[in-house]
This record gives C-alpha cells, structure tokens and sequence, in this order.
C-alpha cells in the first residue's frame, strides 16, 4: 500500500460538485484522501434546484451545519410538501406531505382503512383529512415536529426551499475550511492512461495538470469525462417523460407564505411556484413539441404571483439517464449523470444519494477500483433513477385533463412495466410501493395515486378485523384530532421570523409587517 493519499478530483462546482466535496471530506479519512475540485467561474451552473425532500436534513446533520446558521445564509424557507393543481381535473388539487396518511390499527397499513370505510359507504373524506402534514401546509404553517411519538405533531417530516446558488457557497466555505483544495479554471484536455483507458490526468486553460486517482464528474449537462471521453451511452426517457424546456423566473415573494412547493399543470406542461425567505422562484417546465417558446412564456409570466426580478432564463434538457453512473475511474454525479424534471423536487436527493453511495464504496488508499464496488454502485444509481422516473411519470400517466393534445398523449402512453405494475396492484388491492431503497415511501405513493383518482377496489383482508362502527369512530376521531393541532401551529412566517430570518429580510406574512 503507497503512503499518498488516495487523490480524487471533481470536475464541476455548483450543488452537485460542492455536496459531492462536503460529503467525501467528512465522510472519509483526512490522512487517506486528498480532494481537489476544480471549476470555472466563466461557466455557469444550472442551479434552479431550490426545492429539496426531507433528506436533505440528514446531509446538512452528517455535516454538522447549523439550521438556523444555513438557513439564513441560503434565505431558506421551510417545506412538508409538494401541492398539486389541476393534475386531475381541471381545479383539483392535492398535497404530497412529508409525513404519514393515518395510523397504522390491526396489523394492516391506513390506506386499507380508508379503502374499507371508502367502499362500505361509511366515510366520505379523502386521504388528504388523514395527514397532518397536509391540514398544516394548508394553514401555511410550520413548527418543528415534535419529540412524543404518540403524538399527531410528530407524524411529519420536514426540507426547504433554499438558493441553490447560496448552497453551493455555503458548501464551499464549509469544504475548503476542511481541506478541499479549490482550482479556478477551465479544462482543455483529458490524459487517459494507454492501457487502461482510465483518466490519468486533467490539463486547465492555465497548463496546470491535475492527476487524480478516482475523478468525479460534476461537470453538468456536458458530462464530459464520463458522457463525451468514456463514452458512456444516454438513456432517453422522453417517451414517457416529453418536457424538454424549462423557463425559470423569479418574483417578489407575497402572503402567506407557505411551506410548500406548488405545481400547477398548464397546457403545454406545468409550472412550479418556490417561496423563500427574499423572493419566489417561479418556471415553467413545457414539452416544446406541443408548446412554443413564446407560450411558455406567456403562462409563465400570467402564472406569477409577484413582480418579476429579472428576465426568464431558457433551460433545454431530455430526461433520462446514463447507462451506468461510474465507468473506469470516473463517477458522475448530478447533471453528468441524468436528469429528471424537477417535479418532485428529487435532484438534490440523486446528488446527495450518490455521494453517500461514493463514500460507501470508495477504494482504499493504494488500491485500485475494484469492478464489484462500481458494480454496486451502478445498481444502486439505476434503482434511484428509474424508481424515482416511475414515481414522476405517474403523475402524467393518472392525469384527467381531457381535450389538450400533451396530456391525452401522456394518459395513453406505454407505461414502463414496473410502474404499469404498481398502479395495477394498488388499483386491485391497496397495495403501494414500500421498498428499503428508492426514494419515494408508501406514503408518497398513496398521496398521488389518491389525489389523481387512482382509488383501491378492495382491501386487505386483515382491515376487516376491525369492527366497521369502531373504525369509523377511530376515523373521525383522527380527523378531528389532526384539525384541532393544525389550527393551533403558528403562522410560517412568524416562525421563521422567531428562528432563521435572514438579516434585513421582510417576509411576507408576517403579522408584524404592515
């Protein structure tokens, strides 16, 4: 074994290229690896990435960020879900919470409850009543959920709604304070060894040449060292997933604000609504195929809710994903290595599920990379993309929006078999996804299938063990008890005014400000 530290090179700064720096500099031995990250500020960064899951609270807590410290420093806002309007019928909406739909009573999950009383005639609400989460983003309110598990405040999780800009800075103060040396520059050259064909080596614009051992590459829709110089092949998913267009555009924030991401669907694709502490960020993701420029800009510009900062800014992409995300020496992380349309908010999760994955499987000091470690981490990259695919396509899959030529293509399309299978088990049985890996939990799935009109036929047997008079009771009790502790949390506004404003920052809201 050498003495060198085991050197790892990310191309590419940005939320991908900074989380990917944080999360190796903390998770593995200082003594054993040196990490270097170079980038351009001359290129720019997508970084309209400013909606997260409740994951992102374990990455920041692994690297002992202070909440109320990165809070202010990226103007974040808190977030316990995802609204949805009009991906049913036009007007409908529903909420994804962060949080579980009901309690589980006689050995059989909530949604078999609700089911039964659902079919017997006996209860007439929607899942949506069974979610304290949901009765809370409603109220446009936030507290911290509680430390009793008995009790309904603390059937919640909780993300933010944060710059992804000010993240990536937050991030590299963080990294470089912990020993990740930073290069400013733009590559002009790959070195790969003769006989591996790994990458050996980056030359900058400067001449400067950066040899590296494991290279992560973090270098965006480009993918250059693992798309254009291993030539690892793209996956296209627009069969199912046909948006290629994002216009994004930022507002002045206005009352109340919510802790939620909206999403609301229009006619060539759908637009996206983020508060933050400072402002809203706005845009609208279309299908180009079945919607201009010029329209998308239109509903864009008709869907904000606030005076507009600035001009939109056009994105281009496909969905879809490479076929594996490490190949010889190179990982990739975010945009390098696919990309998902920002629906449910899932972005930030692939980055940061594939740093922990990296982390888990990176070689040793001295060693070489061993097939079985990559191999486990390309298995591990295809179940979070393509779980979290089905999970996105569903909700284009279950639309009800008759009459407009984007959303009939999407409700008669192929479904990928694995999701054609989840609806069918659901739609028969009450069934929903509820894996050890992948994103989405059942909670998650039951909140789509619900919201969209996908409803069960039948239950499981083991919800009829309760008496239907005791389950009805327990119903309405759950009900009245989640809308009593909803009207009593406080205002989201006020509560980030107590705990994480940032300096100067009026938000909107607040019961002070008139």
């Amino acid at each position: 074994m050498t003495d060198s530290p085991y050197r790892i090179v990310i191309l590419g700064g940005g939320t991908a290229g900074w989380m990917a720096a944080a999360g190796l500099a903390r998770l593995l031995p200082a003594a054993d690896y040196d990490i270097t990250l170079i980038e351009s500020d001359a290129i720019g960064t997508v970084g309209v990435g400013e909606a997260t899951l409740p994951h992102i609270k374990d990455f920041n807590d692994m690297l002992g960020l202070d909440e109320a410290e990165f809070m202010r420093a990226t103007m974040a806002s808190f977030k316990i879900g995802i609204e949805f309007v009009g991906w049913g019928r036009a007007g409908e909406r529903y909420i994804h919470p962060f949080g579980t739909f009901g309690e589980r009573w006689a050995g059989a999950d909530f949604q078999h409850h609700h089911a039964r009383a659902r079919l017997a005639g006996s209860d007439t609400r929607s899942l949506q009543a069974y979610s304290f989460a949901v009765a809370a983003g409603r109220a446009a309110a936030f507290e911290h959920p509680g430390e009793d598990p008995a009790s309904i405040r603390s059937a919640y999780a909780y993300a933010y709604h944060f710059d992804a800009g000010l993240y990536a800075r937050h991030l590299r103060q963080w990294a470089t304070a912990r020993g990740v040396r930073r290069m400013e520059g733009q590559v002009v050259d790959v070195a790969r060894d003769g006989e591996s064909g790994d990458v050996a080596a980056l030359t900058l614009e400067s001449g400067a040449e950066v040899a590296g051992d494991l290279f992560v590459d973090c270098s965006g829709f480009r993918s250059l060292l693992l798309g254009q110089t291993l030539g690892v092949p793209w996956r296209d998913w627009s069969e199912w997933l046909p948006c290629d267009r994002a216009l994004a555009l930022a507002c002045e924030g206005t009352a109340p604000l919510i802790p939620l991401t909206r999403c609301t669907a229009q006619r060539g694709g759908w637009t996206w609504r983020i508060p933050l502490q400072h402002r809203t960020g706005n845009g609208h993701v279309f299908a180009s195929g079945f919607c201009s420029e010029e329209e998308a800009e239109r509903t864009l510009r008709g869907a904000i809710d606030g005076a507009a900062r600035g001009e939109p800014r056009l994105l281009r992409f496909q969905a879809g994903r490479r076929g594996a995300g490490w190949a010889g020496n190179v990982a990739a992380i975010g945009l390098s290595s696919g990309f998902l349309e920002p629906l449910e908010s899932t972005s930030i999760f692939l980055i940061q599920a594939a740093v922990t994955d990296l982390a888990a499987l990176m070689p040793r000091r001295g060693d070489k990379v061993d097939a079985r470690l990559r191999a486990e981490f390309n298995r591990l990259f295809e179940i979070h993309y393509d779980r979290t695919r089905d999970f996105i396509v569903l909700h284009y899959a279950a639309n009800a929006r008759e009459g407009e030529p984007l959303w009939d293509h999407l409700r008669h399309m192929t479904l990928p078999d694995s999701l054609a299978h989840k609806i069918a088990l659901y739609r028969e049985s009450a069934i929903a996804p509820d894996y050890a890996l992948g994103l989405f939990s059942r909670d998650s799935w039951l909140s789509v299938f619900e919201g969209q009109g996908i409803v069960p036929r039948a239950c499981s047997p083991l919800a009829e063990r309760l008496p239907l008079p005791e389950l009805q009771r327990r119903l309405d009790e759950l009900a009245e008890r989640i809308a009593i502790n909803a009207a009593e949390m406080t205002p989201l506004a006020d509560y980030i005014a107590g705990t994480c404003a940032a300096e100067g920052v009026v938000l909107p809201g607040m019961a002070s400000a008139a």
